[in-house]
């Protein structure tokens, strides 16, 4: 394995071998001594690097009331100032980019590469929301009254919850803080336990950043070992918005308990994404963005690609093509160069792997490649092709793990059915050198999910784009576009500048004086 001196590296980030799990403005750091220490451990080897205390009820009251406190006083703030504020932030993750990088590849997994990639997204949406914060538009209407005025305006909602996920332990956390922080609110995080030392890092630096700027404490967090203090987060209704990045399982449990409270959810949930190959495609420019999408992040992105329909004329050099690409997939310690494929997160995930793999031979699936356990420590599989069929049970379930089935179609049609036939809407890809299909798969019969990309993959989505997807992917979106306007509140406003009170729809009420 690397030689990382992560002790050096958590000082760097301002961590110490034990670290608290949450971070209030009025009260700072939690000092209490209550629960078990959480082991955070390297999925590469399975060692120790950190000890993280979770938050008690105490810690969690902290936190939360000191958000509502900083979000009557930061709403008053106008939005450009607020975007400096993100500028500041953006400015010290670049410094940082290195070391953050590196700890997301320790404690997650993922290769260092996709590491550094996931706090330049971070960078890229600090930079993205700073522009937004003097472009937080209303409209203009005219009235059918005269002499009158109307038009909308955004305000801001006041505190924003957001519970990530361990495959982008930073990223989708600075989708959400960073526009929640120029619309005028404050946002509390409670990460994944399972990569809590990333979040305690970017933690430190909001408060070096806030605490420099003499600003409000914007940022908080609290770390959840369990479900108690998460359900009493996503119940309270002091949290104004909810965005919930996870299984579709637990998500519509979180959004029909926000819903009971009348609150707001932005929901980012699972995804059981397909690739089409047509008669027509650029194998060339096919074949390394399934790889890619299927054996990135060790299959545990939500984008992943975890199915392919492809022409039958095309069907047998894709899958060789395909199999030749696996054998060059390097799986080992994600910081090492050349490594393109790190662990699973943890021994649960591989029991999961392995059970989907055998799920799918007794369907009648044909293993066309790995499917095999690794010996060495840590928790490493092979990525797997399987040939398979669309209406299994198992191909119809999203396992976060490299699997990919392979799944032969006759027409462009019969591809979109199948495909649109998932449960789930996240993202989709065709590809193809005819016009006609590519415009069918975009149009209102194509794909019917959030994402759909012509001749690139399922996988990597720019930040300028707005991120999210249909059914059962929960609707939400995050990241670019107008994103924004789901962590502000809408107000019509109607001024009358007339002597008179002329009523909409041309109705009269006439009292006598």
């Amino acid at each position: 394995m690397s030689s990382i001196d992560i002790n050096a590296l958590l000082t760097r980030l301002g961590l110490g071998s034990v670290n608290p799990g949450a971070w209030s403005g009025s009260k700072g750091w939690s000092n209490s001594e209550e629960g078990a220490l959480i082991n955070v451990r390297n999925p590469a080897n399975g060692t120790v690097i950190g000890q993280v205390r979770p938050a008690n009820a105490a810690d969690y009251e902290n936190v939360i009331s000191s958000a509502v406190q900083t979000a009557d006083a930061w709403r008053v703030v106008p939005a450009p100032k607020r975007g400096e504020a993100v500028r500041l932030l953006g400015e010290e993750l670049r410094r940082h980019k290195t070391d953050l990088g590196t700890l997301v590849s320790l404690e997650n997994g993922k290769i260092l590469a996709e590491g550094l990639g996931e706090v330049q997204e971070m960078i890229d949406i600090a930079d993205f929301a700073v522009g937004q914060s003097r472009m937080l538009y209303g409209n203009t209407m005219h009235s059918e009254r005269p002499q009158h005025r109307m038009y909308e305006q955004w305000h801001p909602l006041g505190v924003v919850g957001i519970i990530s996920a361990f495959n982008f332990p930073v990223a989708v956390w600075s989708w959400n803080a960073c526009l929640a922080a120029i619309c005028g609110n404050v946002s509390v995080w409670k990460p994944s336990p399972k990569t809590p030392l990333t979040a305690l890092a970017i933690q430190q630096i909001c408060n070096r950043v806030t605490a420099a700027a003499g600003l409000p404490a914007i940022f908080q967090l609290f770390i959840d070992s369990g479900t108690e203090l998460a359900t009493r987060f996503v119940d309270d209704r002091r949290v104004a918005l909810v965005s919930f990045t996870g299984s579709t399982t637990v998500g519509r449990k979180v959004g029909e308990r926000v819903a009971a409270r009348m609150g707001k959810s932005l929901l980012e949930l699972g995804g059981n994404n397909a690739i089409i190959v047509d008669e027509t495609a650029n194998l060339d420019l096919a074949v390394p963005a399934i790889v890619f999408g299927a054996v990135g992040t060790a299959g545990q992105r939500c984008t992943t690609t975890r199915r392919v329909f492809v022409h039958s004329s095309r069907a047998a050099e894709l899958e060789r093509r395909l199999v030749h690409a696996y054998t060059q997939v390097k799986i080992g310690d994600p910081l090492e160069s050349g490594t393109l494929m790190g662990p699973l997160i943890d021994p649960r995930a591989v029991e999961g792997y392995q059970a989907a793999i055998a799920a799918a031979q007794a369907a009648g699936g044909e293993l066309l490649c790995g499917g095999k356990t690794l010996s060495e420590a840590g928790n490493f599989v092979e990525p797997a092709i399987v040939r398979a069929r669309n209406e299994w049970s198992i191909v119809q379930t999203e396992t976060f793990a490299p699997i990919l089935y392979v799944i032969h179609v006759d027409s462009l049609a019969d591809a979109l059915a199948q495909q649109n036939a998932s449960a789930h809407g996240l993202s989709s890809a065709l590809f193809t050198d005819r016009l006609q299909s590519a415009e069918l798969f975009l149009s209102a019969t194509g794909s019917d999910c959030g994402i759909a990309n012509i001749n690139i993959g399922t996988s990597g989505a720019e930040i300028g784009g707005a991120f999210g997807g249909e059914k059962d992917t929960g609707g939400g979106r995050e990241s670019g576009s107008d994103a924004w306007k789901a962590y502000m509140r809408r107000q019509t406003n109607t001024i009358n500048w007339s002597p008179n009170l002329p009523l909409a729809q041309g109705i009269e009420f006439k009292v006598a004086p």
